[in-house]
């Protein structure tokens, strides 16, 4: 089978034009960059508004395998299937963070013939949303530093600083560095820190902003430091949030593409669900409601992460309420999950597979905890077995579970014709969505309600540094506020090692930070970095452009 990049480069792109035309878009609601690619204007989200929603459907996973499991292959593939079956549906989507693409996991456009394109121009560089969510956080520090440099009028302490600058790129050597060195005029001297752009909390204000207006009252809310006297300094005490709003301006618009068969995509936003909240903006999903009888949209990682993160925390904030939930398995990841190394996950092994299919239980039944129709996706994968297939669904049957069979992979999207059925039986469904806990609770319950709820853990300890940091938070009168929790994607524990259904765990929470902006508390367990690093042999060694500027390598 050819390369994921080679079908991509071999597909026949419809002009952007035609696609939004299906959709009821005309040209003069877009704005073009190039024949492929373009953004929604303020005015077609303000035409429909008024709109009636469709059905959204949310598209989450079991805990993958290093590798990824294939749920933005799945959610692509379903909705071509959609397409297929007479259904007029869109897709909603993140964008790719330029991270894991140089990086180990690759891109994040699909893949095989469940795609979307232009594959290399979003996994690039597309519109420039990333850089421009870069530049803002950075101006906002660099805005910070000058302030210290200038006489610091607000008397803001250098040591209590919280804002860190932020780069769309793996890059350890950034984690930790000192500044200002060199002299009085380049400014003070102090620590500071690089984190990445997608767990940067102006990604998370641009993916849950409503409209410009609100995205410069979060930009201003942003705590980015304390004075000496502990009085705490938001972004718009500097003066940032106006110019920080202006570079914004344009990122803050939906982007629409096509799938390899000619489906409505919209990307924008891409927060990771391990150390962000994993979702894409608010303003694409509910565009994309106004503008199709059905919303496909996906959340990071498993459904302990970017699931529980899409219902509690971007439900809540926007008034959503998903009609079904598709939960994307793969025998590679069950098998992974039974103790079974990543290279091994292509060999038939029954005894693992049935060790590890437990996890796909425990997250059918966290998706049930939040009362909406659960519907399990066997994403296929050409080296499974017969009989390792058979078996989870006979696993499913057993438990309740409707459940379809996906290859969408290697058949676009006639490969997901039958979930495409399942999933729109699933919307017709009675669908009662509540999160799993209420904004009445203090940190320390909801953090406690997600760990006992949601990843099975038997208590949570608290380091002094989250005591402490928990008290600042409540003090702020931010303890209303949900909470996003950072944590491993390879386990329901907060111990990547811990596999399957792990049991009798107590979840570690080492420190607290208010993202007050975006409007949550971010809670770190175990070790999460903020600024991934390369491997060893990183994917950025196989990339490469000809002379004819022909791109090779991506994935």
């Amino acid at each position: 089978m050819l390369s994921d990049i080679q079908i991509a480069q071999q597909a026949t792109l419809i002009p952007i034009k035609e696609v939004a035309a299906k959709l009821g878009i005309s040209e003069d609601e877009l704005e073009f960059y190039g024949k492929y690619k373009a953004k929604l204007s303020d005015e077609l989200m303000e035409r429909v508004s008024g709109n009636p929603d469709g059905k959204l459907i949310l598209v989450t996973a079991i805990n993958p395998t290093p590798a990824g499991e294939g749920k933005t292959t799945t959610t692509v593939g379903l909705g071509q299937a959609m397409d297929k079956i007479g259904k007029r549906a869109i897709i909603a989507l993140r964008e790719p963070s330029l991270g894991p693409v140089f990086g180990i996991k690759g891109g994040a456009a699909g893949g095989g013939y469940a795609q979307v394109l232009p594959m290399e121009d979003i996994n690039l560089h597309f519109t420039g949303d990333m850089h421009a969510i870069t530049s803002a956080n950075n101006l906002c520090c660099a805005m910070l530093d000058n302030h210290l440099q200038q006489g610091n009028e607000l008397g803001i302490d250098p040591r209590r600083v919280l804002i860190k600058r932020c780069l769309d790129m793996n890059d350890r050597a950034l984690r930790n560095i000192v500044i200002g060195m060199g002299g009085k005029v380049n400014g003070v001297v102090r620590e500071d820190h690089f984190i990445i752009t997608v767990a940067s909390e102006v990604m998370a204000i641009l993916c849950l902003a409503a409209d410009i207006e609100d995205l410069k009252v979060r930009l201003g809310r942003i705590l980015i430091a304390y004075t000496y006297s502990g009085e705490p300094v938001y972004a718009r005490d500097i003066k940032a949030d106006g110019a920080m709003t202006a570079l914004l301006k344009d990122a803050i618009k939906p982007n629409l593409v096509q799938t390899l068969e000619g489906t409505p995509a919209i990307m924008h936003g891409g927060p990771f669900a391990n150390i962000a909240h994993g979702c894409n903006s608010v303003r694409a999903t509910k565009t994309a409601l106004k503008l199709a009888d059905y919303c496909i949209t996906e959340a990071g990682f498993g459904s302990d992460l970017g699931a529980e993160k899409f219902l509690d925390i971007k439900c809540r904030a926007a008034g959503l309420k998903p009609s079904a939930i598709v939960l994307v398995a793969t025998c590679r990841a069950l098998k992974y999950n039974g103790g079974v190394p990543k290279a091994e996950t292509s060999k038939e092994n029954l005894p693992a597979l049935e060790q590890g299919i437990v996890n796909l239980g425990v997250h059918i039944d966290n998706m049930r905890k939040y009362n909406v129709p659960v519907v399990v996706a066997i994403n296929r994968f050409g080296t499974d077995s017969d009989n390792e297939l058979k078996y989870i669904e006979e696993y499913c049957r057993q438990r309740g579970a409707d459940f379809a069979l996906s290859n969408v992979f290697e058949d676009g999207g006639n490969g997901g014709i039958e979930l495409a059925k399942k999933v729109v039986e699933a919307c017709e469904k009675p669908s009662d969505f509540a999160p799993i806990y209420s904004d009445e609770l203090s940190v320390k319950e909801k953090i406690e309600a997600i760990a006992s709820t949601i990843y099975g853990a038997s208590g949570v300890n608290y380091t002094t540094a989250a005591e402490k940091a928990i008290a600042e938070v409540e003090k702020l009168g931010a303890g209303k506020l949900p909470v996003c929790i950072a944590k491993t994607q390879y386990s329901l524990s907060d111990d990547p090692t811990l596999l399957g259904a792990p049991k009798d765990f107590v979840i570690t929470v080492r420190n607290v930070s208010l993202s007050n902006g975006a409007g949550f508390t971010v809670v770190y367990t175990g070790d999460i970095m903020t600024m991934p690093g390369l491997p060893k042999a990183p994917s950025a060694h196989n990339i490469d452009v000809d002379g004819n500027g022909k791109i090779t390598g991506l994935f």
